[in-house]
Formats: C-alpha cells, sequence, structure tokens
C-alpha cells in the first residue's frame, strides 16, 4: 500500500466534492429536455459487491478534530430544537448511500446495508465522507458539544458505494462513450453500482434514501444513466423519499461549468425555458421529481454558496458550509480534512442534502399518512424562501424544518397517490414564527384598583370635611 495521508486527503476531497473555485471554462447550452427515464430498464439490487476486483490504494482518511461548544451554526440557521417538539425521526429508516458509515457511539441504531466497493456490510468507512453525512442526519446530541443530528431517532442503513481509497485492481484499457460506468468517484463508485444501491435500500425498508453522490457530464454529450434513472422512479413509486445532492463546482470533477440562470423564471422541472440554459447535467440529481435535489447555502446567512451546482431541478436548499460531525473515529467531531496545504473545512452539498434528508425522516415521522411525493412537496412549499418562485440555485428556499412540521398545507389529503411531476406553485414562506401568547385578561383586577382607589378617595373626602373630633392648639406667632 503505497500513499500518504495528505494525497488521501486530497482524492478523499475530490471523491466528495467538497472544493469549490471560481475559474471555469466556458460552455454553451445544448437545449436539453429533462430526463425521461426508460420503463424498458429492470431495477436489480444484485450482485451486492463491485462490477470488478478492487482495492484500496492509500491510507484512510482522518480528519481534523473538533470541540466545539455550542451547536454548529447551521444547526442554529435550522432551529432544530423547536423542530424536536414535534418530531425526532422515530420510526424512519434513512439509508446513506456514500462511502460507508463507521460506528459511532452517537449513532445508536445503524444497520450494514451492503458493500458495492469491497467486501463488507457498509460500515467500513476509509473516506469518513459517509460517517459525516449520518451524524449530519442522526446523530445523537451531547450536552458537552451541542451537535446533534436532524433526527436523532432515526436508524441509518449504511450502504458502501463509493471510496476514494479504492480503485479497480485492473485498470480499464478503454472507457465507452456513453458508457453505463459513468463514475461519481475519483476512486471507485459507478452510475451502475449506485443504481443497485438504491435499489438495494429500497428492499431493506428505508423510507428516505440520501445520496451525496453526483455524476456530471456537459450538457452536449451523452452517458446512460437509464439504471439509475430506473432506480430512483422505483423508490418514487415504492413510497420512498430519496434525497440528492446538487454537486458541486470543480476543476478536478466533471462538475466544473456552472448551469447560467434561465431567461425566464421558471417553475424547476416543468420549466423549459430553464433547461436550454443548462451546460452541465448532474444525475440523479437531474431527475426530479423522483429526487428531491439540494442545494448549499452559506450557514452563517442563508445566502447561495458559490460552489453549489445550480439548475432547474433543484428543489431546496440547506447549510453546506461550516460543517461539523462525527468522524470515522471512535469517538470527536470533526470539521476539517487534513492537506498538504494546511487544513481544509468540510463543506459542499453533499453536507446539505443529509439536512433535508433528515428533515424528511422528521416529516414521514409525524405524517406516517403522507406519501414520498407528498412530503416532497411539503418540504418545497414551506421552505424559506423569498416567495417569487423558483431558484436555479437554492430552488423554492432554505428548508425549514419547523414550518415542515407545523404548517397546515389546506389541499393536502390524507394518503392520496403519488406526485406524478409537474410545477409546484410558488408558495414558499419565510422561516415560521414562534406562537403568538395570549395576553392574561387583568380586567378583574383593574376593576378591584379602581373600587378600592374610589373608596380611599371618599374616605379622604368625608375626613377634611367633616368637623374635628379633637381639640385643635391655636398657633404662637413664633410657630409660623
Amino acid at each position: 500500500m503505497s500513499g500518504t495521508v495528505g494525497a488521501v486527503a486530497r482524492l478523499v476531497l475530490t471523491t466528495a466534492l467538497l472544493l469549490a473555485t471560481t475559474q471555469f471554462v466556458p460552455a454553451t447550452a445544448a437545449a436539453i429536455d429533462p430526463p425521461t427515464v426508460d420503463r424498458r430498464v429492470q431495477p436489480r439490487a444484485t450482485p451486492i459487491a463491485p462490477n470488478e476486483p478492487t482495492q484500496r490504494r492509500t491510507l484512510c482518511a482522518r480528519p481534523i478534530t473538533a470541540r466545539p461548544t455550542s451547536p454548529p451554526a447551521a444547526q442554529k440557521l435550522l432551529n432544530l430544537p423547536a423542530a424536536w417538539k414535534f418530531s425526532r425521526g422515530a420510526g424512519q429508516k434513512v439509508a446513506v448511500i456514500d462511502t460507508g458509515v463507521s460506528p459511532n457511539k452517537r449513532l445508536t441504531k445503524v444497520i450494514g446495508g451492503g458493500d458495492y466497493v469491497s467486501s463488507g456490510k457498509g460500515l467500513d468507512d476509509c473516506d469518513a465522507h459517509g460517517t459525516l453525512v449520518a451524524g449530519i442526519i442522526a446523530a445523537t446530541p451531547d450536552p458537552g458539544d451541542g451537535f446533534a443530528g436532524v433526527a436523532p431517532e432515526a436508524t441509518i442503513i449504511a450502504i458502501r458505494q463509493s471510496s476514494g481509497a479504492y480503485s479497480p485492481t485492473r485498470a480499464k484499457t478503454s472507457v465507452r462513450k456513453g458508457d453505463d460506468d459513468a463514475a461519481v468517484s475519483t476512486g471507485y463508485g459507478t452510475v451502475s453500482t449506485l443504481a443497485r444501491a438504491v435499489v438495494r435500500a429500497v428492499d431493506l425498508g428505508a423510507t428516505v434514501i440520501n445520496i451525496s453522490e453526483v455524476a456530471c457530464v456537459p450538457a452536449s454529450e451523452t452517458f446512460d444513466d437509464r439504471s439509475l434513472g430506473a432506480a430512483v422512479r422505483y423508490a418514487h413509486r415504492k413510497d420512498v423519499v430519496v434525497v440528492a445532492a446538487a454537486g458541486n463546482l470543480s476543476t478536478s470533477s466533471q462538475c466544473q461549468t456552472q448551469n447560467p440562470a434561465p431567461p425566464v423564471p421558471g417553475y424547476g422541472w416543468d420549466n423549459r425555458a430553464a433547461w436550454k440554459s443548462v451546460v452541465t447535467v448532474a444525475s440523479p440529481a437531474w431527475y426530479s421529481p423522483y429526487v428531491l435535489t439540494v442545494g448549499a447555502v452559506k450557514s452563517t446567512d442563508g445566502s447561495p454558496a458559490d460552489f453549489s451546482v445550480h439548475g432547474p431541478w433543484v428543489g431546496v436548499a440547506a447549510p453546506g458550509t461550516d460543517i461539523v460531525s462525527l468522524t470515522n473515529a471512535t469517538r470527536g467531531l470533526a470539521g476539517a480534512f487534513r492537506s498538504d496545504d494546511g487544513s481544509i473545512p468540510v463543506q459542499g452539498t453533499s453536507f446539505a442534502a443529509p439536512y433535508v434528508a433528515g428533515t424528511a425522516a422528521l416529516v414521514r415521522s409525524r405524517f406516517p399518512q403522507l406519501s414520498a411525493a407528498q412530503v416532497i412537496e411539503r418540504i418545497m412549499r414551506t421552505a424559506h424562501g423569498s416567495g417569487s418562485g423558483h431558484d436555479v440555485a437554492v430552488g423554492y428556499g432554505v428548508v425549514d424544518p419547523v414550518a415542515a412540521l407545523t404548517t397546515v398545507l389546506p389541499d393536502e389529503s390524507d394518503g392520496g397517490g403519488l406526485y406524478t411531476g409537474g410545477p409546484v406553485e410558488p408558495r414558499s414562506m419565510p422561516i415560521a414564527a414562534p406562537p403568538t401568547i395570549a395576553e392574561p385578561d387583568h380586567s378583574p383586577r383593574d376593576r378591584a384598583l379602581i373600587c378600592a382607589a374610589v373608596g380611599a378617595a371618599l374616605v379622604v373626602a368625608v375626613l377634611l370635611l367633616a368637623p374635628p373630633n379633637r381639640r385643635v392648639r391655636r398657633l404662637r406667632p413664633d410657630e409660623y
């Protein structure tokens, strides 16, 4: 085994799509249409193994331990303690399809779901990425640091599907254009194994699936992600909420060119004008409405993050900077990775997505009668947006767990069929304000005080007007 920790960090960071850059190659739009799912492709979970033999090429990552004394900025932005008054995600199974999830004392409910990178159960995270994601979703609170997952009573299904530390034992001699094995990782992880992992999560009983991975291609090119489209459609029809990261701009990946704003504001995946402006396609993010795609905002103020890939498929946004979560060690928190150039903060849409997946778990626990499509629509309609409709950077706004759990939607029926697509009306709203406390009724007390005052005045008046009942001594001149 060769390599250094610094090399590992760089490889893991590109795998996780954590680095944001500002210089990108310009490209022209390809006037594409929303993707359609090929119904001839049959979703399948097996084999639960990599497509070819793999081996670990580098040392495992070890993030820099953090010791916060107060809740991270992302938790403060989302006001999680207020949301926990209504739901903590009990009864929900959230599948984390990622780099695996390492056991941690603050992840009390973790199920190994399988390994598509090597042999194992998904409970080995050499990259630290999947454990960070799982911690954001379901870490139990600790008063010593203030950090907690969004849905601390939810169960995690850990599925390892990618890793920057692994690669095929034998390198491919050639890569066909449009290959179904398009990479979602700079190490090992492909579109086809991701598709199988999604089906595996559904078959294991997941109610929510988090995918913090993305495969990007220029819109002018084609690639075969039909198996992934069939898989997310399968999950949707099995009533599972699929949450996917929008992807990060990075010169080390295919997500190199930002999608410009459309000439005419629209309603997301149903707006043809927005699709005609697309220059970079991100999968599975572009498979709305079968997935709820999440862009990133700054945790400090909720403004859009520069690195977040835009698109008409973005549904909502969540904090993606100043991230703190669990490490792949047995204890402790992490907020940065080590590299040869120093520490690099944990950030990216990879970590915005689990905030929304955790919110979906909260909603499903509180409203078990809602379908997956209704949960997605509820999260979008209660997002903290400007109220002006869809935005390609943040969708309908920043996710608002409190509003998602408390807002009454008059047209939301109990049960109902699956949402089949089309625009969501731009009814995003500000974060719900605390309930107005009714003023106490002081009228009885006020009447009593008035009566007492009147009575005292009458007594004084009587004493002043009545004859004196005692002898009055005449003052001498020198006493004046």
